[in-house]
Formats: structure tokens, C-alpha cells, sequence
């Protein structure tokens, strides 16, 4: 006996020193980022968190074969946490096993039940792994660019910790027959049929039983250094994440930009603020804990409207290679402990203190173009979809950076809260204020804010022309002579700016005032004194113009008392209701979709005409994904009396139309358009009609079926937002 414990406490030590010092490596390099901001306060939904995603599984089952195989292994090694404690305890005491719950036959049965569903889950990775094999899929498969081989051997180091552990367990079922100890392996039926097949050993099986829990050890150790230094370090890292994530989730609002843990006052910041992310160093504790936490999985990269349309970005690329700039640089991070400067510059103390070789990667361009370099390869990757991480190549690559359309599907899918659309636009946000680096179409978009309150530079005069257009009264703040919003008004109806000068969104705007008066809905518009809500700068980067925006919208807002208001947009919806708290304003913002399906259901619109058509209906992403609402335009839909017909992406699994992320604003020049791939779907339907519910999704669709009817396709095909089905068939 005294040889097992012997052999066992010599590799124990060794194996867990390397690890003890592995995992402080990276609690060190994770608490050397910048401080984050409000990321333990409200512990109760954190715990839910953890309950629901972490043990619950619950994003990872959002896809369901996957998600069945990997609750198989994450059970399977909370419940075998036991019988590691177990094999750890009987190196050193014969027959010891956990005190109370130890020798329970049904803890016994539970241990084999998930060895053997373990070794089930593991079957069901590799067929999925060969499925989805990139050297044969390429940019198709999920896993392109993650680390596959890697993969293969956690499979083998997860077979070989089960494998094991039957052994060893099968092997003493022999050893203790005829004795006190008879008992102790009752219920452990999996262990009792591989000791069946080792009863033939006879008294070898002790040798058998010794010679496998130092296996079984060793395999755990070997398996946790593993772990500890590859991308399955998540298995720790993705519980931290969860809890620290943003709550509910990090979809609709962008985080303010902060200094010293408060948000920057634009009208006067700080000299020495940092503004945005420029350099793996300005990043914090949190996103490097993000970082960590990334499986590799792809799920993000197999939504993403941009790489599914042959551009190079890849979220999950874009977070892998914000992890190697992290691991790579890690001395200078850690002796620099948060004291990054910023704006381009580096902490010359801690750079002098690191090696050569790190104070190049230090150096290392962060944001530039891959385009024409020998070493990138197709989209900055190699042949087999591995990175390059070449001192001549950016860290990461502008144009992969620019064709993010902050469509959220990232987000949404990610199984350990990644926060990848905050990454990526405060990458936008240094680009823009500090390096002017961006774009050049966003320069007429930037100048039009802010010389004229609008992306398209119309003038304030023309927001109430859509007014004269209808047959019917529509009171407009100011015109007679009120200070703030009479009581008897239900609602501010918000136009926007696309709903006041863009021909397609001008109908809407008419449609929903009819509505509302129809339904006896008392509203009032702004007119003149509506200017845009700064959604396009804040998404492009410009902080200081979206500031300066939302503080002179609060202004107005808050002085006439605005208190309900119902909108058009989404990204008015978004910002106003979600973002605006953040500058002071506090409002009940709806969407047109969900106002009108209320006034249906509460009777005040009653359909007379049923739509007799089939109608597909596309959920815009900030509708959507971002604020949840996917039932209230189904529903408006159905009351029309047409026959809807759903697109394979549908929901929060909704393909973006494109023009998000301020990308309505600039050209589409890498692979093909994204409004082209989601309008062939929709066409795709055979429905008569694509039904939107956002002036963005109208035009990119719009456009998208525009060119395939000029090829002499989808004849009869027209996009129509929601409220035009629904004034259709309420009109007598």
C-alpha cells in the first residue's frame, strides 16, 4: 500500500505545482487589466446566471445535438468530481471514499450512469468534428481557424480520465469480493461489467487496480495542464465570465466610455483619458477574462452575416486573435498592471523590463490592413484556417474590424457570454477619435450629424413634409405655443430620420399616423426640433458626436416632459429607450409594431380586409436580437388575415439585412452583399411579400429584391413594412 501512496503523492506534486503555477500565471494576467465597471453588483442575477447557463446549459442546448453532448460532459464531470476526490483519497487509504455520500449505491450508480454518458458525449463531438472538418469544408465549417488538433486530444485525454476510472473501479470490484468491503462498489454497474471482463486476472486485478488509479491520477493532472494551457482553459474561465458578464445580456445598449470607473464627461474630459481600444493593453480585467473564456466553438462565426458573405471577419477569429496579442504580450500587461497610457503609447518602465522578443509583439502594429501582404493568405489565414501572427502583420485586421454590422448574432449564440460587438466598437471608437483611421464614406455621415441633425444632410425644414401628404390633423410640438407635452397627449410619436426624408419610411410614418388616429390614439411629433439620435456615429465609433447628440435630444426630451413615445426605427427604439438612460433620459419607448398590436388586440383596430397573400417576415436585429420583440409583428401579421411563412433564419437565428453598425453608410466592396443573401432568401419563401418592421431592413431588401427582378426573377415580390399590411386591410 505504502508504494501506491508513494508513487501517487510524487506525481500529484510535481503535475499540480506546474499547474498551481499555470493558474497563477493567468489570475495574475487576467487582474492586469484595466478596471471594469459594475461587473458583481447585483449578485442575484448573477447566480441566476450561473444556474441557468453554466449548470442549466441553457445557450449551449440552444443548438441541440451539440448541447445534449456537452451537458453529457459537463454532468458527467461535476458528478465524476466525486470519484476523482475518491481516487485522490485511496492513494493513500485503502477503500476510502467520501464520507456519508461515498458508499450510497446510488451515488455509485450515478457515477457509472455519466462515465458511460460521457463516454456517449464524446462519440458525438468526434462525428460532429467530423462533420465539420474545415480541411474539407473551409470557411463552411464552424471550427475554420480554431484549433482542431487540439480539440482531438481533449477528446482522447476526456476518453482516457473515463477509460481509466473504469478500470481501476472494474478491477477493485474483484479485489474486494469476500470481504468487508463487499458492499462498497454496489450500483456501480459499469464498473462491475469491465470487472467481469478482468475477473480472469485473479489476484492480479490488485496490481490491475493499482497500476490504474496511478494512471487514472496521472491522465486527471496531465488533462488539467492541459486545460490550463489551451483553449479549454473555459472550463474555468467561462463560469467567471458568466457571472461578470453584462445583465441580462451584452445586446442593445454599447457601454459609455469610462475613466477612473465613471462615465467621460465629453463636454470637458480628461486629458488623459483613454478613448477606446487602441492596444491589447487598454483592454480590461473583464474583456481579458472574455479572452480566456472563448471555446473555439464557432457557433459566432456560423451566424455572422459578414462571414457568411466571403468577408474576413470572424468573430470568433477576431476574439482568438485578441487572445494571442494578450498571451503574447503577457510580461509587459503584467508589469504594467493596468498602467497602459493609451493614445498610442506605451509604459516605458514595464516595456524596458520584458525580453526583446515581447517587446516586438508589444510593438506590433494593433489595427492596420493584412490586404497584400506575402505572409496573410486568404483573409490574413493560411490554407488550413490557422492565424498568422507575423510581427509584420496588425494584430487585428481594419477591414474584418469595419465589416462588423453589430448585428448581435455573436452575441446572442455565444454559450459563455463573449461581449464581442463592446470589443469591437471600442476598437471603431480609437480608430475614429485618436488615430482617424476609418472609412472615408463615414466622413459625409459624420459632417451631415452634425451640421445637420440627419445622415442624408437634409435640412430640419423638411422633417414635417410628410405631414401635408395626409388627409387628416397632426399636431406638432410648439405650434401652439406649449412649453412641454399636453397631458391629454398619450403619446410623442418619434419620426426619426429616416421615416421623416426617405420615401419608403415617409409611408410608414403616414401609416402609423393613420393608424393611431384611427384607433383614436391622441400623439404629437416633434418636427423641427427632432434631430437624430447619434445610433450611426455611436455604432461607427464617434463617441463624442453620439454624445453630443444624445445630451441635445435628452435636453428637449426632458424639458417638454416627454414621458411615452412610440417610434419607427429600432435603432431608435435602442437608443432612446436603452441608451438614453445612460445620458439622463428616461422614457417608455415602443416600437410601432408592439403599440399597434395592442391596439388590435384591445379592440381599437379591427382588420375588415384579410391580406389574402403569403408573407414572409424578416425580425430586423435591433428589433429583434437586440430588444426582443419577434411575437408583436407576428402577430399584427396573422391579424391581417395573411398567410405568413417563416425563413429557415428566423428569430434570434434572423440573418441581418446589412445596413447596421453605421454599415448603411458605407460601401460593400469585400465578397458578396449581405441584403442580396437575406433578399434571396426571403424570395426564396415564395411569398408575395417581405414584411420589415425598420426603415434599414426596407431599403437593403428593397434593393436586394430590385436586382433580381431586374434579372427577371421574383416577379410580384414586394417589401412592405408591417403597418402597411395592417392600414390595408383596416381601411373599409
Amino acid at each position: 500500500m505504502w508504494i501506491r501512496a508513494v508513487v501517487g503523492a510524487l506525481i500529484t506534486v510535481v503535475l499540480l505545482a506546474f499547474a498551481l503555477k499555470r493558474g497563477w500565471f493567468l489570475v495574475s494576467l487576467a487582474r492586469s487589466g484595466k478596471p471594469a465597471v459594475g461587473r458583481t453588483s447585483d449578485a442575484p442575477k448573477r447566480v441566476e446566471a450561473e444556474a441557468t447557463e453554466v449548470f442549466g446549459q441553457r445557450k449551449l442546448l440552444k443548438w441541440t445535438i451539440p448541447g445534449i453532448a456537452h451537458v453529457f460532459a459537463f454532468w458527467g464531470f461535476v458528478i465524476l468530481g466525486i470519484t476523482v476526490v475518491t481516487a485522490f483519497g485511496e492513494l493513500v487509504i485503502e477503500h476510502w471514499h467520501v464520507p456519508v455520500i461515498g458508499a450510497w449505491q446510488v451515488v455509485r450508480f450515478m457515477e457509472d450512469l455519466f462515465a458511460v454518458l460521457v463516454l456517449i458525449g464524446i462519440v458525438m463531438f468526434a462525428i460532429i468534428r467530423l462533420v465539420n472538418n474545415p480541411a474539407k469544408q473551409g470557411r463552411q465549417s464552424r471550427f475554420f481557424g480554431s484549433h482542431t488538433k487540439g480539440a482531438w486530444l481533449v477528446l482522447l485525454m476526456i476518453f482516457l480520465v473515463v477509460a481509466t476510472l473504469l478500470i481501476y473501479r472494474g478491477a477493485k470490484t474483484n479485489t474486494i469480493i469476500d470481504t468487508i468491503y463487499a458492499n462498497d462498489m454496489g450500483g456501480a454497474f459499469a464498473s462491475a461489467i469491465v470487472g467481469g471482463w478482468l475477473a480472469p486476472l485473479g489476484e492480479s486485478n490488485l496490481w490491475v487496480e493499482t497500476v490504474f488509479i496511478w494512471a487514472h491520477v496521472t491522465v486527471i493532472l496531465a488533462f488539467l495542464l492541459i486545460v490550463l494551457h489551451s483553449k479549454h482553459l473555459h472550463i474555468f474561465s467561462a463560469p467567471v465570465n458568466v457571472y461578470t458578464s453584462r445583465r441580462p445580456n451584452a445586446l442593445g445598449p454599447l457601454l459609455p466610455i469610462y475613466f477612473k470607473g465613471e462615465p467621460v464627461d465629453f463636454e470637458d474630459p480628461p486629458d488623459d483619458a483613454t478613448f477606446g481600444k487602441g492596444h491589447i493593453g487598454d483592454f480590461t480585467w473583464k474583456n481579458y477574462v472574455d479572452f480566456m473564456a472563448c471555446t473555439e466553438c464557432g457557433r459566432c462565426q456560423s451566424q455572422c452575416p459578414a462571414w457568411n458573405t466571403g468577408k474576413p471577419l470572424s468573430p470568433k477569429l477576431m476574439i482568438m486573435d485578441l487572445r494571442d496579442a494578450m498571451f503574447t504580450q503577457a510580461p509587459y500587461l503584467m508589469a504594467a498592471k493596468g498602467e497602459h497610457p493609451g493614445l498610442g503609447e506605451n509604459n516605458e518602465e514595464a516595456l524596458a523590463s520584458v525580453s526583446t522578443q515581447v517587446k516586438e509583439q508589444v510593438e506590433r502594429p494593433f489595427i492596420g490592413s493584412r490586404e497584400g501582404s506575402e505572409h496573410a493568405g486568404e483573409d490574413g489565414y493560411t490554407f488550413d484556417g490557422h492565424r498568422t501572427t507575423g510581427l509584420e502583420l496588425p494584430v487585428i485586421d481594419e477591414a474584418a474590424l469595419w465589416s462588423c454590422t453589430t448585428c448581435g448574432a455573436c452575441v446572442n449564440q455565444c454559450p459563455v457570454d463573449i461581449e464581442h460587438i463592446d470589443h469591437f466598437v471600442d476598437m471603431r471608437r480609437n480608430q475614429v477619435m485618436i488615430a482617424t483611421e476609418f472609412p472615408t464614406e463615414l466622413n459625409g455621415l459624420f459632417k451631415n450629424l452634425e451640421s445637420k441633425g440627419n445622415p442624408w444632410g437634409m435640412n430640419a425644414s423638411g422633417r414635417n413634409d410628410w405631414i401635408s401628404e395626409v388627409d387628416f390633423e397632426v399636431r406638432v410640438f410648439g405650434m401652439d405655443g406649449e412649453d412641454a407635452i399636453p397631458d391629454d397627449v398619450e403619446y410623442l410619436f418619434w419620426v426619426g430620420c429616416a421615416g421623416a426624408y426617405e420615401d419608403r419610411a415617409k409611408q410608414t410614418t403616414k401609416n402609423v399616423a393613420e393608424l393611431l388616429t384611427i384607433a383614436g390614439v391622441s400623439f404629437m411629433v416633434l418636427g423641427e426640433g427632432e434631430t437624430c439620435t447619434g445610433d450611426p456615429a455611436r455604432r461607427a465609433g464617434n463617441e463624442f458626436l453620439f454624445q453630443m447628440q444624445a445630451m441635445q435630444n435628452v435636453e428637449v426630451l426632458n424639458e417638454i416632459k416627454a414621458r411615452k413615445i412610440v417610434v419607427t426605427c429600432p435603432h431608435c427604439l435602442n437608443t432612446l429607450g436603452r441608451e438614453y438612460p445612460q445620458n439622463g433620459g428616461h422614457y417608455e419607448v415602443v416600437h410601432h409594431t408592439q403599440l399597434l398590436n395592442q391596439l388590435v388586440q384591445d379592440g381599437r383596430l379591427t382588420p375588415v380586409a384579410p391580406v389574402d397573400q403569403k408573407v414572409t417576415y424578416h425580425d430586423p436585429c435591433y428589433l429583434g436580437r437586440h430588444n426582443n420583440v419577434y411575437t408583436p409583428p407576428r402577430e399584427l401579421i396573422a391579424a391581417t388575415g395573411a398567410q405568413t411563412i417563416e425563413m429557415e433564419r428566423h428569430g434570434d437565428r434572423s440573418f441581418c439585412c446589412g445596413a447596421g453598425g453605421a454599415r448603411m453608410w458605407m460601401e460593400e466592396k469585400l465578397g458578396t452583399r449581405v441584403n442580396q443573401n437575406r433578399g434571396d432568401e426571403a424570395i426564396g419563401t415564395g411569398a408575395s411579400k417581405v414584411a420589415v418592421a425598420c426603415p434599414f431592413c426596407s431599403v437593403m431588401l428593397n434593393d436586394a429584391v430590385t436586382v433580381r427582378q431586374q434579372e427577371g426573377k421574383a416577379e410580384g415580390v414586394e417589401v412592405v413594412d408591417v403597418s402597411t399590411l395592417l392600414i390595408a386591410a383596416a381601411r373599409k
